[in-house]
């Protein structure tokens, strides 16, 4: 049985380790699979999220003053840790550098131009040139770490804790805590969680030690102040939050599992509880033992 076990892990780990030469049979399993889960997603997107409204021209919206820019700040998380696994995956099996770059990093950013292109064609939405600017720049948050520095020194990440605010409108904000994840930006906090050894590489700092600067809003019911329904005797005063905090960047944890350094690599998006120093409308300060 210990030998078994000992097998089964070593089959395991090589599995996860990254090919060394280009590896076809890899890169196609990637590809295919890439492409069936983005149609796949795009098509169940139409049916389950689009067809219950008109379809129109296609046409923009303005949106860029909505929800204090937290839904910004998402397309610029989504966008770089899809152009981020799609360029480890071809990582994975064994792509050069360039297509890397060029096939993979750019994945998180033809997925969601995609999606725009759903809500240019929907009556209720419309597509959006600021979505578009926040996509892009994912994508070339990643790239340009890439090519100046060749590692990832910087990486956005995210935290979500549960607010009063989706009780006021479930139908928007979310009615289960999972939507409420997906829907309530004032539970949302985005981060730039920074390596600090990798820009002191001579230092004694700890390689897996990160300073994180967050951003987040509260007191939001409706995108837009002025669309605010009356579900309060006084509605709530919406507000820009900014933190300081510490983070742990996984993926400098050192460990010869492969197979960890894949899980690692995943959960490298979230921002670890930690101290935080808060910054509310830059001129009041809460003290966070544990901010999530």
């Amino acid at each position: 049985m210990v030998s078994q076990t000992g097998f089964s892990q070593n089959t395991s780990d090589s599995f996860f380790k990254p090919s060394d030469s280009l590896d076809t049979k890899r890169q196609n399993a990637v590809i295919i699979s890439e492409a069936v889960l983005a149609t796949g997603t795009l098509i169940g997107l139409n049916q389950i999220w689009y067809a219950e409204y008109p379809k129109s021209d296609f046409h923009f919206i303005n949106d860029n003053s909505e929800w204090l820019q937290m839904d910004k700040a998402g397309h610029v998380f989504s966008s770089y840790h899809l152009g981020r696994f799609g360029a480890e995956m071809l990582q994975w099996s064994g792509a050069n550098k360039k297509n890397q770059m060029l096939y993979g990093a750019g994945l998180g950013f033809v997925f969601l131009t995609a999606v725009e292109v759903l809500d240019g064609y929907s009556s209720e939405w419309g597509a959006s040139l600021g979505d578009v600017v926040a996509n892009a720049s994912g994508t070339a948050l990643y790239i340009s770490q890439e090519l100046i520095w060749k590692e990832q020194r910087i990486t956005p990440k995210f935290s979500f804790h549960a607010t009063k605010y989706a009780s006021y409108r479930p139908e928007v904000l979310g009615s289960s805590f999972t939507e409420q994840i997906l829907k309530d930006y004032n539970g949302q906090t985005y981060w730039l969680s920074v390596n600090l050894h990798s820009f002191a590489k001579s230092s004694k700092i700890p390689k897996w030690l990160n300073l994180a600067l967050g951003y987040g809003a509260d007191g939001m019911i409706s995108g837009n102040i002025e669309d605010t329904p009356p579900v309060l005797t006084s509605n709530p005063k919406r507000f820009r939050q900014f933190y300081l905090s510490l983070d742990v960047d996984l993926t400098k944890i050192k460990t010869k599992s492969h197979f960890l350094k894949t899980v690692f690599s995943i959960f490298n998006t979230v921002k670890i509880p930690a101290p935080t120093i808060e910054f509310v409308r830059f001129n009041d300060i809460k003290y966070h033992l544990i901010y999530f």
